[in-house]
C-alpha cells in the first residue's frame, strides 16, 4: 500500500510540474516540462553519469572525513569535561561563518580539485553529527552505568557495551541529516570552483541556457541524496533491531 501512494504522489508531482511549464507562459528553456527533462536525461545519460560518480565520489569522501571528525569530536567531549570545555566552542565556531563564505577560501587553499569539496561539506555534515552523537553518549541511563560500574568495568567497555549502544539512536539520526546534507555541501563547493561534477555541470548548463540538462543533473543529484538516506534509514532499522 505504501509504495502505491508513494507511486500515486510522483505522478501527481510529475503533473503538476508538467502543467505548470504548459500553462505558465514561461518559455521552455526557462522552465523546461518533465518531458524534456527526461529527454536530456537520456541524451546526455553518459556525461550526466560521468559528473554523477564523481560527485557522488566526493560525497562519500565527505562522508567519511565528516562522520569520523563528528565521531571523535563527540566522544571526546562526553568522555572528559576538560576537553568538553576546550571543544564545545570550537565546534560551535566552527558553525558561525557561512559556508558560501568560506568555500571560495578553501577552494583558493586546497584548489579546483577533490579536496575542497570534500572538505566544505565535511564542514556542513560533522556538525549534526557530533552534536547528536555527543548528547546520545550524555543521556545514557544512569541506571545502566550503576550497574556497569557494581561490575567492575573498564572505561573501555563502558563506552562500548552500555554508552555507545545507548547512543545509537541519536547517532543514526545525525547521521540521517550529514548524508542530506553532505550533497549541497559538494554542489556549493563545485559552484565555486570545479572542472567536473553535477554542480559544475549545472552551472555550464545554465550559462548555455541548456535548462532542461541542468534540471537533470538536479533530478540525479536528488536521487543520489535519496539513496544514501534510504541506505542509512535501513542500516539504522537493522542494526537498532538487532540492539533490542
Amino acid at each position: 500500500m505504501k509504495k502505491l501512494y508513494s507511486a500515486i504522489y510522483l505522478i501527481a508531482v510529475l503533473l503538476c510540474a508538467w502543467l505548470l511549464a504548459r500553462r505558465s507562459g514561461v518559455p521552455e528553456f526557462l522552465l523546461p516540462s518533465p518531458v524534456a527533462v527526461l529527454e536530456a536525461l537520456w541524451m546526455h545519460r553518459q556525461l550526466l553519469l560521468h559528473h554523477a560518480l564523481y560527485t557522488l565520489a566526493e560525497i562519500v569522501l565527505a562522508l567519511l572525513l565528516g562522520v569520523g571528525t563528528g565521531v571523535i569530536l563527540a566522544v571526546l567531549m562526553a568522555g572528559s569535561q576538560t576537553l568538553r570545555r576546550l571543544l564545545f566552542p570550537l565546534v560551535t565556531a566552527s558553525q558561525a561563518i557561512p559556508v558560501f563564505a568560506l568555500a571560495p577560501l578553501l577552494v583558493l587553499w586546497l584548489g579546483f580539485g577533490i579536496a575542497s569539496k570534500v572538505v566544505v561539506a565535511a564542514l556542513i555534515v560533522f556538525f549534526p553529527l557530533c552534536l547528536s552523537l555527543f548528547d546520545g553518549l550524555c543521556r545514557t541511563p544512569s541506571g545502566w552505568l550503576e550497574l556497569a560500574k557494581t561490575m567492575n568495568s573498564s572505561r573501555v567497555k563502558l563506552f562500548w557495551h552500555v554508552r555507545w549502544p545507548a547512543a545509537l539512536p541519536q547517532f543514526f539520526s545525525g547521521l540521517q541529516m550529514a548524508v542530506v546534507l553532505a550533497p549541497i555541501g559538494v554542489v556549493i563547493g563545485e559552484w565555486v570552483g570545479a572542472s567536473e561534477g553535477l554542480g559544475y555541470l549545472m552551472m555550464q548548463s545554465n550559462a548555455r541556457l541548456e535548462t532542461a540538462t541542468s534540471f537533470a543533473a538536479l533530478l540525479l543529484l536528488l536521487i543520489l541524496a535519496l539513496l544514501l538516506s534510504g541506505s542509512v534509514a535501513f542500516i539504522r532499522k537493522k542494526r537498532l533491531w538487532h540492539s533490542t
